[in-house]
């Protein structure tokens, strides 16, 4: 295998081809449909497949159908199938990425926007081009490179939809309608998840589950004057005191025994050898104000507790109107959006249902409590790489880093993840990404590292060339 030959080729790629038709991608306000309520209206979704199929189609990939499968009511996705070298190879790789986006959102620099195009010191900044623009180019660039130098592949087929952002309902339909072309995958790899640092190849080990729902206390039929506060409750303390009962906001602990799981020795001495790697460079990510600090001084305890321990978030409210508009009153009602974040191995299941009693029995002064469940999905933790993968990632990130690579666990939810590995026990699993220091996906000035995704897409076409189908 030329590895010069290849990083030629890929790095052509990018330069001629892939980064033009990024900063297309970019420009359209695919937002998922989950933010979209009128997403089947507009053709955003379709206009970003189209795009990339027409992309896909210009490389000329050997053997290759390059399909968009629309159904009634379903968002669509891009599937291709690239035959392998030689009929003599019968493995298949599945590879997997999508290409809806989370909205815009507010704060980006005055130069920037969600859908402005902008490139600036090595960064391609936009919202979708890092989560998850980048995934169809670099999976079908790094399959083109081994075709580009004779060098065999298995046989690979390419998922890309448009709801990962909204929890991916789709997709279990579309594997399943999908199946005959997917068949019995080998090796998944998923191009959606994050890297510690631009400094190496990074190894996602884990991921934590997810429950996400509504909670409201309801104390009064219509806002009334504030002067009567000390006679009615604030619906927001209700709201503070049930919890209460999970969180100690204190600390940030949660407080339901089962919410937790223990962590395998792997992982934490993954951990171990993260926190060293990273190090101080862990807090400097995080955009904290001038005398602000993290959680914990130590990076090692900030992997776990982002990682393998429950914890919760605020992410949205209702009934409480903006400061400018807001009248001297008592609210009748306070709705806060509640994310969960589960460790990898607990099922979210029990959790979720037991969550229901805990905020709604015995409701102070007694208002109406209620917790709406809107969804919950189990985390992933990795099945064993196995020798000829491992060691192939091994060299990979040695040929293009020039360091060892990193493994570590992501506090973030991809739920798909868990349905294959429930669909394909077998399989063995590489995800990774690009999603690194001051990337910041979901927020703003979202950026591409762009030497950092030309290196991981060369490591990729390295593992997909040195494994050749013998997995």
């Amino acid at each position: 295998m030329n590895i010069n030959s290849l990083n030629t080729f890929i790095e052509k790629t990018w330069d001629t081809s892939v980064i033009p038709s990024l900063m297309e991608y970019i420009t359209i306000p695919a937002v998922s449909p989950a933010f979209n309520p009128e997403w089947n209206s507009t053709s955003h979704l379709s206009d970003t497949l189209k795009l990339a199929q027409s992309w896909c189609n210009s490389t000329a990939l050997d053997n290759a159908e390059i399909k968009i499968i629309n159904k009634k009511d379903r968002t669509p996705i891009l599937l291709l199938e690239i035959d392998a070298t030689t009929p003599e190879i019968q493995e298949t790789i599945l590879m997997y990425g999508h290409l809806d986006k989370q909205p815009p959102g507010a704060g980006w620099d005055e130069n920037k926007g969600a859908w402005t195009p902008v490139i600036e010191n090595d960064r391609l900044y936009g919202r979708g081009a890092a989560d998850d623009g980048y995934s169809i180019f670099t999976a079908v660039t790094a399959i083109k490179a081994l075709q580009a130098g004779n060098i065999p592949h298995a046989r690979c087929v390419i998922l890309i939809e448009t709801c990962e952002e909204s929890g991916s309902f789709d997709l279990e339909y579309y594997l399943e309608i999908c199946k005959d072309t997917i068949r019995t995958p080998n090796l998944i790899v998923c191009l959606d998840s994050g890297c510690a640092d631009y400094e190496r190849m990074w190894i996602t080990t884990s991921l934590r589950g997810v429950i996400i729902g509504e909670l409201e206390a309801r104390i009064l039929t219509q806002d009334i004057h504030s002067g009567r506060s000390g006679m009615v409750a604030s619906s927001f303390r209700i709201l503070r005191q049930v919890l209460d009962r999970i969180e100690d906001s204190k600390t940030g602990k949660l407080l339901i025994e089962d919410f937790y799981a223990q962590i395998p020795d792997e992982r934490l001495t993954q951990m171990q050898k993260t926190a060293k790697l990273i190090n101080a460079n862990l807090i400097d990510d995080l955009p904290l104000l001038n005398g602000a600090c993290a959680m914990s001084g130590d990076p090692l305890d900030l992997l776990i507790n982002s990682t393998w321990k429950p914890a919760i978030s605020y992410i949205g409210a209702q009934g409480i109107p903006q400061i400018k508009t807001a009248g001297n009153v008592i609210r009748e009602y306070s709705k806060l959006l509640l994310s969960i974040r589960m460790p990898p191995t607990v099922d979210t299941t029990r959790p979720a249902q037991r969550l229901k009693a805990l905020f709604e029995n015995n409701s102070p002064y007694g208002a109406k409590v209620t917790y709406k469940l809107l969804k919950h999905a189990k985390g992933w933790d990795m099945p064993q790489l196995g020798n000829a993968l491992e060691e192939s990632i091994n060299n990979a990130s040695n040929l293009c880093f020039e360091k060892t690579p990193g493994f570590a666990g992501e506090g973030g939810s991809i739920p798909f993840m868990t349905l294959l590995a429930q669909k394909f026990p077998q399989a063995k699993f590489l995800i990774t990404g690009v999603l690194g220091p001051k990337a910041n996906a979901h927020g703003p000035n979202e950026f591409l590292h762009l030497p950092y995704v030309k290196k991981l897409n060369l490591a990729l076409s390295i593992i997909i060339g040195e494994l050749g189908g013998t997995q």
